[in-house]
Parts: structure tokens; C-alpha cells; sequence
């Protein structure tokens, strides 16, 4: 596993996001059961009560135009992979960008604010991005089995388990990645944690759907060409499994009570929740209660 940089800042889309707290959004809050992804799990490790606010309470949360960037760039490289090989070159997917940033506009025209009148230099930051990626891989050599496949899974002890997966490859010899894109820099081996986690995650959903386990989990950071690997055995997957299984747990019983500490970190400074959080004075809202099925 190698790494580059830290990261100096949450990167969390406002794709994912939404896939991971909200897929069903027109379902009562009240009849729907929750599941864990990645993110939801990382929000609880940091801090139990962002996890309420987010998984729970579902309060809406300003995008930053590092998200924005983001989810831009990955709805390129999707866009890259439906078309033939020898057309995936570099100048195709810069020419994709400005489609994918017309269509988040007429999905959401505050985005436009967000960016204000620079829009060609924020175009020229993603540009960056995906030309990055250029050098880390190869499009044209080789053929994707999905891309943005959303997945759901549960545990051997009935966890629900959801998230979407960038890129699935398997190599004509039967070899499964599991790649991901992120538009971020890679972390400091000291703060890799969460995406070992994640790549974990990954893995446990493919042995729990598919019955195999990936040859290889695959991170790749575009702000900085830095990679993370890790080639994992049904053994580790199984441990990681249980590191799941507990964590479910005590979501479950901090769910019951209502009990969803703070846990203050540097991280704070980014949180829009801040102001109704405890440890800065604030007060949370009333506790919905946990979502359960009907």
C-alpha cells in the first residue's frame, strides 16, 4: 500500500452522499431501515453524533465546490467508459466535463452560484483532474465489467451493507479490482485509516454478493497520482466483517437511547452542523428516532 500526501480536507460528494444516507428519498423517513455504507460508518468513527445528524436527521448540508468538483469528474470518467475503447482518449474525457457541468446545473442551479463567474477555470481545475488520471491508467486498454454499480449486501449476522463502486474490472483470466476515484490528495500513512476502511468495505460487499473475494482494492487519488492498493484474503475480509458486525451494534444502541456523542476534532472546522452541536455550545434537534421498517 503506498500513499503520497495528506489530505487536507473531508472529501465527500454530494453523490455519494446522497447515495449513502438517502436512496429510496421518497420513502417516509420513518419506514425506511437503515443500512451502512462506508461513509456512514467513517461519520460514526469520527464522530457519533455527525452520524446522527447525517444517517438519522438527514439535515441538508452546503456543497463546497471540492464536492462539486468531484462529482463532476466522476460523472465524466462514467460518461468515458460508455464509449468504445479506442475512443477513451485523453481530449474526449476533458470534452466530457462541460456536458457533466451543464446537467448538474439543471439538476441544481445553485450550483452555478457556488462557482460564480469563474466557470472556466473551475473547468480548467477538473481538466487537471482527468488529465491526471491519464497518467496513472490507461482507458483504451482495457474493458470495464461496471461502472457507478450501486450494491447492496448484507453481513452472515443480517447487516445491511450499501455503496457504490466506481469501477469493478475483471481481467480476461478471471482477476477481479475494485477501483475508485478520488479527486482529492492521497493521505498520510498516519491517516489512512478511512480508506482502508473503505477499501474493506469493498471487498466485504463482493464476498457477500458474489461469493469471491476481489484480487485487488484499488484507490486512486487524482489531486496527486498517489495510489492505494491492498490485495486482501477471505480471512481479513471475514475479521473485517466482525469490525462491522460491532460497529452495527453500538449504532444500534446509541439508535435506541438516542445517545449520539460528539467527538470534537480538526475536523469540526468543516462540519455545517457546528452550530447545533454540544461541544460548541449548540443544542441538536429533537431525536426523530431510529428508522425502522413499518
Amino acid at each position: 500500500m503506498t500513499s503520497k500526501s495528506e489530505v487536507t480536507e473531508p472529501e465527500t460528494t454530494p453523490t455519494e452522499t446522497a447515495a449513502a444516507t438517502n436512496v429510496d428519498a421518497g420513502q417516509p423517513l420513518a419506514r425506511r431501515p437503515l443500512a451502512l455504507s462506508a461513509s456512514r460508518a467513517n461519520d460514526f468513527k469520527q464522530c457519533p453524533l455527525l452520524y446522527r445528524f447525517r444517517a438519522i436527521d438527514r439535515l441538508p448540508e452546503s456543497s463546497s465546490k471540492a464536492q462539486v468538483r468531484g462529482t463532476m469528474v466522476h460523472s465524466a470518467l462514467e460518461s468515458l467508459y460508455g464509449l468504445p475503447a479506442p475512443q477513451r482518449v485523453r481530449d474526449q474525457a476533458v470534452r466530457l466535463l462541460r456536458p457533466a457541468w451543464d446537467q448538474m446545473v439543471a439538476d441544481d442551479p445553485d450550483i452555478a452560484e457556488l462557482v460564480g463567474d469563474d466557470v472556466d477555470g473551475f473547468l480548467a481545475e477538473a481538466e487537471r483532474l482527468v488529465s491526471r488520471y491519464y497518467t496513472m491508467e490507461d482507458p483504451t486498454r482495457f474493458e470495464p465489467e461496471s461502472c457507478e454499480l450501486f450494491v447492496e449486501a448484507e453481513t452472515a449476522d443480517g447487516v445491511r451493507l450499501r455503496g457504490f463502486v466506481d469501477r469493478i474490472d475483471v481481467a480476461p483470466t478471471g482477476e477481479v479490482r475494485v477501483v475508485d476515484y478520488k479527486t482529492g490528495r492521497s493521505p498520510s500513512q498516519l491517516s489512512a485509516g478511512s480508506a482502508l476502511f473503505q477499501m474493506k468495505f469493498y471487498g466485504l460487499m463482493l464476498l457477500r454478493t458474489r461469493g469471491i473475494v476481489p484480487d485487488q482494492l484499488k484507490l486512486m487519488y487524482l489531486g496527486d497520482g498517489g495510489v492505494m492498493t491492498l490485495s486482501p484474503d477471505e480471512a481479513e475480509l471475514l475479521r473485517f466483517e466482525r469490525t462491522v458486525n460491532a460497529m452495527w451494534g453500538a449504532i444500534r444502541n446509541a439508535g435506541v437511547t438516542g445517545d449520539f456523542q460528539p467527538s470534537p476534532s480538526k475536523l469540526c472546522g468543516w462540519c455545517d452542523h457546528k452550530p447545533m452541536c454540544p461541544s460548541f455550545g449548540g443544542t441538536p434537534p429533537e431525536y426523530p428516532g431510529w428508522p425502522d421498517a413499518a
